[in-house]
């Protein structure tokens, strides 16, 4: 479609780009941001998607994929070549699984953002269904069940994309009067915290605590950005910090998860129990000195005296054969991811695509602390993955189809700015 297609023509006028004629245009927010009506779209098609991709955050996030592939062959080889099987298997499956999720990064990164808002109630329903149907006919692994098996000896955890559901319906309610200018009311608040209850209970049934912690920091930290008046917030903090205190004291949390929370503070006193797994990771970590062992030279992850260390305690193996040097630059590049989040955030069109992109920013930040500082004995041991490093084909799909909206949203930005600019936002 040529750019003269894009305008309707008004006789003597000339349009941005010195094109005669003007763009039609919808109704202009209060931010002054002017929005193209839907026969004007943003150009579309694999050139336009490429040129407008923020290049920074897709290296980095590839260059996580690649680490934690390396780093997932390196803690399951020894007890695959133990029990005869191929020493590559997860090798393999690690790979397909990131190339399925780039492929589903892209995809979605080609959406318009207001189809992905348009689909944000579908998306939140299928969430729904997939967490009724694991407690209905899921496998349980561990005393949890949150995983469902599918043919070919595959299986989809559907907490992890629960995550996602939940920075969507938060948006879509907390934006509702957002883009008018005006602050969001009590009574959106309160439809998304009705929205996301629902998700929070059904993870904390299987249970999931850990992703729990992460719906609830996150569903805190969009309200808190949205815009709501602080007298508010201060009434909903203390609001939450009574249902903590009342969930406590009803026994509602086990006690195997409450030791899991105070245990890290002594891992000694525990060390038959949940202290144990802090206790190894620690000594995992420390022996790596400066430069590690190196991969698949590492005698602690050889041994496998280090629990689940290719999904929540992968940062174990990091340190040890990777030492100090690989550990901080896995830290950074996350951060790096982070922080772009966050800079789409700010450069956000519309308050949506800024609560969506601060809601999978908080995701990422919060649990890639957790399990970092689980692994340093910081933070109690809550079963969560780190982003884009730990093994999981669902961890990886929500990952980064989290990542592809994160672009959609850096996209309509960046195309709105270079339909009136003629050049691309940085």
């Amino acid at each position: 479609m040529s750019l003269r297609e894009n305008y309707r023509l008004a006789p003597g006028g000339r349009g941005p780009l010195g094109v005669r004629g003007v763009p039609r245009l919808g109704n202009f927010g209060s931010t002054g941001a002017g929005r193209l009506r839907s026969r004007w779209p943003i150009p579309s098609g694999s050139k336009s998607l490429l040129k407008n991709l923020d290049w920074i955050l897709v290296v980095v996030v590839l260059a996580l994929c690649v680490l934690g592939t390396l780093l997932v062959w390196s803690a399951t080889q020894p007890q695959q070549i133990q029990i005869g099987a191929s020493p590559r298997e997860y090798l393999y499956k690690d790979v397909v699984w990131f190339g399925i999720g780039l492929v589903l990064m892209l995809v979605v990164a080609a959406m318009d953002i207001r189809r992905i808002r348009a689909w944000t109630p579908l998306v939140y329903g299928a969430t729904l269904l997939a967490l009724l149907a694991v407690l209905a006919v899921g496998n349980s692994v561990n005393g949890a069940r949150a995983w469902i098996n599918l043919p070919g000896g595959f299986q989809i955890e559907p907490s992890e994309f629960a995550k996602l559901g939940l920075v969507l319906i938060c948006a879509l309610f907390l934006s509702r009067l957002g883009d008018g200018g005006k602050r969001p009311r009590l009574r959106e608040v309160a439809l998304t915290v009705l929205c996301a209850a629902p998700l929070a209970g059904l993870v904390i049934k299987e249970p999931a605590l850990g992703v729990a912690l992460v719906l609830l920091v996150v569903l805190a930290g969009m309200i808190a950005v949205s815009g709501l008046r602080l007298r508010w917030l201060a009434v909903l903090a203390v609001a939450g910090a009574a249902a903590v205190f009342g969930a406590i004291k009803l026994h509602v949390l086990k006690s195997y998860q409450l030791q899991r929370f105070t245990s890290f503070t002594d891992p000694s006193a525990n060390l038959s129990t949940s202290g144990y797994n802090a206790q190894q990771a620690k000594i995992a970590v420390g022996s790596g000195g400066m430069y590690g062992h190196g991969l698949f030279h590492g005698s602690l992850i050889s041994g496998g005296y280090v629990p689940s260390q290719s999904t929540d305690f992968i940062f174990t193996v990091a340190g040890e054969e990777l030492g100090f040097v690989g550990s901080i630059t896995i830290v950074v590049l996350l951060g790096i991811v982070i922080t772009r989040a966050l800079r789409i955030a700010a450069g956000a069109e519309d308050q949506f695509g800024m609560l969506v992109a601060t809601g999978i920013a908080i995701w990422f930040a919060f649990q890639s602390f957790v399990n970092v500082g689980m692994t340093i004995g910081i933070m109690p041991i809550t079963g969560l993955p780190l982003p884009f490093i730990s093994y999981g084909g669902s961890a990886a799909f929500a990952d980064l189809i989290a990542i592809g909206i994160l672009q959609s949203v850096h996209r309509k930005r960046t195309g709105l700015d270079a339909i009136w600019t003629g050049r691309r936002v940085a």
